[in-house]
């Protein structure tokens, strides 16, 4: 088998470590560089110490074309502008795991493909480029796509909250991921307005048009490093068997998403590329859980699926990870 000839930019970042713990142990490829101007000539283990014994390649100042595809690990807004300035031949297929292609998905002479593999898994298989989805985006659309697509007896008024650890605000040191004010605290921010709505709404009506649900969204930070447990609430004459019964047909193939029948926790999806679901019912009342890692499932893990997926890998090639348990 021919190896996949990957590389990053942007490797010095949460997401760039995260790629490169799982790439550098992915049977199928092969890590060419990893670029990070503000780095370059060090040993990637001096930034993400864990790797010290996984690899000895070094940051690179300098872009290599002798590639299949590139991650681009940039802050949001970092990852067009790179494009517009940088010349990436069109043989290179580009998956970027910022939020600059979500809704805007041209530039230049490339076209960016939504990577939810669980909606978009046939339109990702013939992609070159890739919009890796958010973190929280990618835990509320997949705690709600199958009432989406089956959605007679469920109620338009849906109520989200969503909690996330502190890798998810990235690694540079701002007022409200430094450890003295995170830790024992919790604080909500963003409320109804945070920007992943934009990328929900866009998938959501491109599924239906006769539902157009009203989300309300209440991001919440939480005093953990990372993961995401997100509650969704809304109003349903369907019985509890009859929503895990949808739940469960409509996962029934995919490799990372499973349905539980008691509650679910964060931990346990902590460092895997799984997604945890599952339902409590009162009345009319039906509240759905869902947990994912985000730095795994909600950014660089999915960004390994996609690109499975885009070179004609098994899906889950190097992602068969394991959670911390304890």
């Amino acid at each position: 088998m021919n190896k996949v000839r990957v590389g990053l930019v942007g490797a010095g970042g949460y997401t760039g470590g995260e790629l490169m713990r799982i790439l550098v142990n992915h049977p199928g490829s092969d890590l060419v560089f990893a670029h990070s101007k503000s780095q370059a000539g060090k040993k990637v283990f001096t930034t993400h110490a864990d790797l010290l014994g996984e690899t000895e390649i070094e940051f690179t100042g300098e872009i290599q074309e002798d590639l299949d595809v590139l991650f681009l690990c940039l802050g949001h807004g970092e990852s067009r502008k790179f494009l517009e300035e940088a010349t990436i031949p069109l043989s290179i297929r580009i998956i970027d795991l910022s939020q600059d292609f979500r809704i805007d998905p041209k530039i230049q002479d490339r076209e960016f493909i939504y990577g939810l593999p669980e909606e978009n898994r046939e339109k990702i298989k013939s992609a070159r480029n890739i919009a890796n989805p958010g973190c929280f985006a990618t835990t509320i659309q997949l705690s709600l796509l199958p009432i989406l697509h089956k959605p007679e007896g469920y109620s338009s008024e849906w109520t989200v909250f969503g909690t996330t650890g502190s890798t998810g605000a990235g690694r540079g040191l701002g007022d409200t991921s430094h450890f003295s004010w995170r830790n024992q605290n919790i604080s909500v921010y963003k409320a109804f307005t945070h920007q992943h709505m934009l990328e929900i709404n866009k998938t959501f009506r491109s599924i239906t048009m006769d539902f157009s649900p009203s989300i309300q969204f209440i991001p919440q930070r939480g005093n953990f490093s990372r993961g995401i447990l997100v509650s969704v609430v809304l109003k349903t004459d369907h019985s509890l068997e009859e929503v895990e019964n949808l739940y469960k047909a409509y996962y029934q193939n995919e490799p990372f998403v499973w349905i539980s029948e008691k509650n679910i926790d964060l931990k346990s999806v902590v460092n895997t590329n799984k997604v945890f679901i599952s339902f409590e019912k009162e009345g009319e009342n039906l509240l759905i859980n869902a947990s994912l890692d985000n730095l795994v499932k909600g950014a660089s893990g999915q960004a390994i699926q996609n690109m499975n997926i885009m070179m004609g890998l098994e899906e889950s090639m190097g992602l068969k990870l394991k959670s911390v348990g304890y």
